[in-house]
């Protein structure tokens, strides 16, 4: 190996200035964490803005998450990056609104419905394994793949069968909102009103119209013909009620909800592919290792399935301790409805409250060794303080697809590692960006070995 640990952000060590802070954000959300965040409960400040609060202590945490999370709805910075592609969904709505939604919305992701869609994630590995066959010998860029391979098993769940969804043009939309819309702005800062336009989201304003008349068109396309023989996701949601009021999501909630899926659901389970396949390249004994596991549970076959999921333990621990070290949601922000308290601090009406799951992840009071690439430490899920480990958020407001990403992520990375060798490409080490998501900027390239062409040759 080229290096003692996997690659980090290099966090900050002196006082930034509002303006520093605002370049740094744009660039790379988690270059406004100062390094001392991995080493406190609690680190707070004041800028001639607001005053903020950082919170990695987990029981500070449990109360923001589950006991308090009236009192910590999502911050007025991140309702206005994000309503501008997903409406007023599941992710933005706040109170009531946000109740009977996640009310209606919870059936559709039971055990039993998330297990019937895992043959469309084992189709999309079989296809992303056909096409990294095709790069065997030569460097690929996971991420892309990855992107293409997750996105592959979000629009089949989401509209399966249905020939008149434009899916390059939603894939081209969410790329040029990742890419641009969704940077800060000093107008998110300063609380302008959404309805305002940020001079850096008029680049791809007409592609986020476009997605949501293309996802309106599907839904009603699909109220004219009803629902599959299987049904998918939007069949789940059309038929899903508040079991309190009996309301129903109308087109426009529909759709807002649709395309929070589309874009958290494939982007996020990307990003813990890439990463699981980019340390596995970093470590070759925990490749090693991981391939005999899905070796010996698929037994010759391509593709592993949802019988095979809990017998890939491993490669769970993989995706754990992935999602530890570069989780796809690096930064959450709240502010504060009331005052309260937090590690015996003072928290004021209208401060905010960051919950920077990337330092809390790396924290040297919560994990042992907090920057080393140790899928082992996931051996026993119950010895993790469950405040301390949050990919998914927790409380009322977790996420609602985790179990459909997880299931996911281990259907395809025991598929790929089943099948191919990664290995890391010296001096291309990966530089993680975080604006929405934690991204590998210019990509993730790894050398591609493919094992069964090997065996056939021999």
């Amino acid at each position: 190996m080229t290096q003692a640990y996997p690659v980090r952000v290099p966090l900050v060590t002196e006082p930034m200035s509002v303006w520093q802070s605002l370049v740094a954000a744009r660039r790379n959300v988690l270059e406004i964490i100062p390094d001392i965040a991995t080493k406190q409960p609690m680190v707070s400040g004041k800028t001639a803005i607001v005053r903020w609060h950082m919170v990695m202590d987990p029981g500070a945490l449990k109360r923001i998450l589950r006991d308090e999370v009236d009192n910590y709805p999502k911050s007025d910075v991140t309702k206005n990056i994000l309503e501008p592609a997903i409406g007023n969904s599941l992710f933005i709505a706040e109170g009531a609104h946000w109740r009977w939604q996640r009310r209606a919305a919870t059936p559709v992701f039971t055990h039993r419905n998330v297990a019937n869609l895992a043959p469309i994630m084992s189709h999309a590995a079989g296809r992303s394994i056909e096409r990294l066959a095709q790069a065997s010998g030569r460097a690929a860029d996971v991420f892309q793949e990855m992107v293409d391979t997750t996105f592959d098993v979000i629009s089949d769940v989401t509209f399966s069968g249905d020939e008149g969804f434009d899916r390059d043009g939603v894939h081209n939309a969410i790329e040029a909102y990742v890419g641009q819309t969704a940077k800060l702005s000093l107008m998110d800062i300063l609380g302008v009103p959404t309805w305002v336009p940020r001079p850096g989201r008029l680049i791809s304003s007409n592609s986020m119209k476009e997605m949501r008349a293309i996802a309106d068109g599907a839904i009603d396309r699909r109220r004219e013909v009803g629902p599959r023989p299987v049904p998918d996701l939007l069949d789940l949601l059309l038929e899903g009620e508040d079991p309190k009021t009996k309301r129903q999501m109308n087109t426009a909630e529909l759709r807002d909800n649709l395309l929070t899926f589309i874009v958290a659901g494939h982007e996020t389970t990307a990003l813990t592919l890439a990463w699981s396949l980019y340390l596995c390249a970093f470590d070759p004994a925990v490749q090693d290792k991981a391939r005999a596991e899905a070796q010996s549970v698929l037994q010759g076959r391509d593709v592993a399935t949802m019988e095979d999921v809990p017998k890939l333990k491993y490669i769970r621990q993989i995706v754990d301790e992935a999602l530890r070290l570069y989780p796809p949601a690096g930064f959450l922000s709240r502010t504060a409805q009331a005052p309260d308290t937090l590690c015996d601090r003072e928290v004021r009406k209208g401060d905010t409250v960051t919950l920077p799951i990337y330092a809390l992840h790396r924290n040297a009071l919560l994990w042992e060794n907090p920057d080393a690439f140790d899928p082992d430490r996931f051996a026993d899920p119950k010895a993790i303080d469950r405040f301390a480990y949050l990919p998914f958020g927790d409380g009322p407001r977790i996420c609602i697809g985790a179990s459909f990403a997880l299931q996911e992520a281990v259907i395809i990375l025991a598929s790929l590692l089943g099948r191919f060798k990664f290995t890391a490409i010296k001096g291309h080490d990966p530089k993680p960006v975080m604006i929405v998501t934690l991204r590998p900027e210019g990509g993730l390239w790894l050398d591609i070995e493919d094992l069964k062409a090997g065996k056939a040759a021999a």
